[in-house]
């Protein structure tokens, strides 16, 4: 499996466990049986709760463009050293990105985000180019 690939099986791996995590924080503020129901009137998760499930909701919007950008890269051959750079900046930013994020840290988060951001540019400017 190429490096690209495994580092897509990761990113999916990091956003399971961005859920699980989202969930635990929805739990604990609002019980089991309220999220277990319609989730209809829920309140805002607030504090690291509520960080956690806008960083897996973000996670979410991400992966679906890095995944894009994987599978043509592989498809089209077009695996090189660039698409790896931008794959691995992808992969760590987003898991700097739900750690800092989570964590309470606005402009470093910001900036990981923008890490993760330039591993999509590399990989799409090899596809294009």
């Amino acid at each position: 499996m190429s490096v690209e690939l495994s580092l897509l099986v990761w990113s999916v791996v990091l956003m399971f466990a961005q859920m699980l995590v989202a969930a635990m924080g929805a739990n604990l503020q609002v019980g089991l049986s309220a999220l277990a129901g319609n989730r209809e009137d829920l309140p805002p998760f607030s504090g690291w709760a509520g960080r956690a499930r806008r960083a897996h909701l973000n996670m979410l919007e991400n992966l679906v463009l890095f995944a894009a950008l994987v599978l043509v890269a592989h498809a089209a051959g077009k695996s090189n050293a660039m698409t790896v750079l931008g794959a691995q900046l992808f992969f760590w930013g987003r898991l700097a990105y739900a750690l800092v994020y989570v964590a309470g840290v606005p402009w470093l988060r910001t900036g990981v985000w923008a890490v993760s951001i330039v591993g999509l540019v590399l990989m799409a400017l090899q596809l294009i180019a």
